[in-house]
């Protein structure tokens, strides 16, 4: 099966969006004793980076063009990101900062990502061979 661009627009808006969140003002965020409380910032890193991961190697999956490899790579790749954008807060976003615990939550994420997109590699495969 070929690979499309196309497949790929949920991540790309996905990214931009990332980016959005993650170079506005840190003025603009909303702040509040639970949100701070339930570590919601993390969460949100958690879930952006499974996002990533997960929309970037669909196409590939669902092309059957996927490996462990690949995926890995794909994770590496925004574990990369991660850092960089912590440094980039630090040193360009206004009033943000950098925070190491939020590269954890990063790498977290994407190791969410490779997980599901591995979860679906063998769901497919098992419905392949159930077809055959």
């Amino acid at each position: 099966m070929k690979i499309k661009l196309i497949q790929f627009i949920p991540v790309i808006i996905w990214f931009v969006i990332a980016n959005i969140l993650f170079f506005m003002p840190g003025q603009d965020l909303p702040a509040s004793p639970f949100l701070e409380a339930i570590h919601f910032d993390k969460w949100v890193h958690i879930g952006i980076f499974s996002g990533l991961v997960f929309l970037t190697a669909y196409p590939f999956v669902k092309a059957q063009r996927s490996t462990k490899k690949l995926l890995l790579k794909i994770s590496i790749l925004f574990i990369i990101y991660g850092v960089s954008v912590e440094f980039i807060q630090k040193y360009f976003a206004s009033e943000r900062s950098f925070d190491i615990t939020d590269m954890m939550a990063d790498t977290v994420g994407c190791c969410f990502g490779y997980l599901a997109a591995i979860w679906l590699i063998k769901k497919l495969r098992k419905k392949a061979a159930l077809n055959e």
